[in-house]
C-alpha cells in the first residue's frame, strides 16, 4: 500500500482548481461505494455450514477468511486471471481453504459449501445498499450525466447489480476480472475511457479507497472524488472539494461541471 501511494503521489499533482471540460461521464466503484456485503463473511459462511448440520464460530471463520484472502490476493491476484484461474475457481478455492482452517475436511461438504456460498453472493439478501445510492445515481442521470463502473469485483457484478435494482443505472460495467486487470492499475481507466468515447478530463470517478480509487483515477486525468463515509483518510493532499462524507454532497459537486 505505502509503494502505491508513493507511485500515484508522484504521477500526479492534486489540485483543488476547476473542472475546464464539461463533464459528460460519472465512473463508479461499487463495494462499499454503493453497497455493501450485509452480514460479515464468518456469518455468511456459518450460516451455509448449518445448513449441512455443521456449527463454526463466525469470529473463527472470520479470522480464517481473513488470512486465506490475503494470502491468495497475493499468490493469485486478481482472481488469478493470470495463472489459469477466474473468480469462480478463485473464489471456491478461498472458501475451500477458509473452512478446512475451521476443521471442515470432508471434501464432499467442503464443495457443497464452496458452490453454495458463491452463488449465494449474487442474491440481494446478501447485499445492502447504501440509503443515499439510488437517490445520487438519479440525480446525476437527471443532470445529463452517463454512468459507468469500473469495479475489482468478478463477473457475478452485472447479476448483484440486477438484484439490487442498480443495474439499469449504468451503460456499461467493467469488472477486473474480465479486463484482466485491477485497481491500482491505472489500464483498467483506460479501457473505462474508451468505452466513454471522450477524454479524461470530462470523466469524473467516485469510490471509497484511497489509492485505488482517488489517485489512480486522477492519475490518467479523471476526476476523482474520495467517498470517506467514515472519516477514515486523513491525507493532506486531498482537497476538500474532493472528499465527500456522504454521495448526498456528490450532485452539488458534480453541478457546476456540467455545461
Amino acid at each position: 500500500m505505502r509503494d502505491d501511494k508513493h507511485l500515484f503521489r508522484s504521477l500526479i499533482t492534486v489540485k483543488p482548481g476547476v473542472m475546464r471540460a464539461p463533464l459528460r461521464w460519472v465512473l463508479w466503484d461499487v463495494k462499499d461505494t454503493l453497497l455493501k456485503v450485509r452480514a460479515s463473511v464468518g456469518e455468511q459462511y456459518c450460516k451455509e455450514a448449518e445448513r449441512m448440520g455443521l456449527s463454526l464460530s463466525p469470529v473463527e471463520v472470520d479470522v480464517a477468511f481473513r488470512q486465506v484472502y490475503r494470502q491468495y490476493s497475493r499468490r493469485y491476484p486478481n482472481y488469478g486471471i493470470a495463472q489459469g484461474l477466474n473468480g469462480q475457481s478463485w473464489w471456491i478455492r478461498v472458501v475451500r481453504e477458509t473452512l478446512s482452517q475451521c476443521r471442515v475436511q470432508d471434501p464432499a461438504r467442503l464443495n457443497t459449501a464452496a458452490n453454495n456460498l458463491y452463488h449465494n453472493f449474487c442474491d440481494a439478501e446478501n447485499w445492502e445498499v447504501f440509503p443515499d445510492s439510488v437517490k445520487a445515481l438519479e440525480s446525476c442521470s437527471s443532470l445529463g450525466l452517463k454512468l459507468g463502473v469500473v469495479s475489482n469485483f468478478d463477473n457475478r457484478l452485472e447479476g448483484i447489480l440486477h438484484a439490487c435494482g442498480l443495474l439499469s443505472h449504468f451503460s456499461f460495467l467493467i469488472t477486473s476480472e474480465e479486463a484482466g486487470v485491477a485497481k491500482p492499475s491505472p489500464a483498467i481507466f483506460d479501457q473505462a475511457l474508451q468505452k466513454c468515447g471522450i477524454a479524461a478530463d470530462s470523466v469524473a470517478h467516485i469510490g471509497d479507497h484511497y489509492v485505488k480509487d482517488y489517485l489512480t483515477s486522477r492519475s490518467v486525468g479523471i476526476h476523482g472524488f474520495l467517498l470517506d463515509r467514515d472519516n477514515k483518510y486523513n491525507q493532506s493532499d486531498i482537497p476538500q472539494e474532493h472528499r465527500l462524507r456522504s454521495l448526498e454532497e456528490l450532485p452539488s459537486r458534480l453541478q457546476r461541471h456540467v455545461d
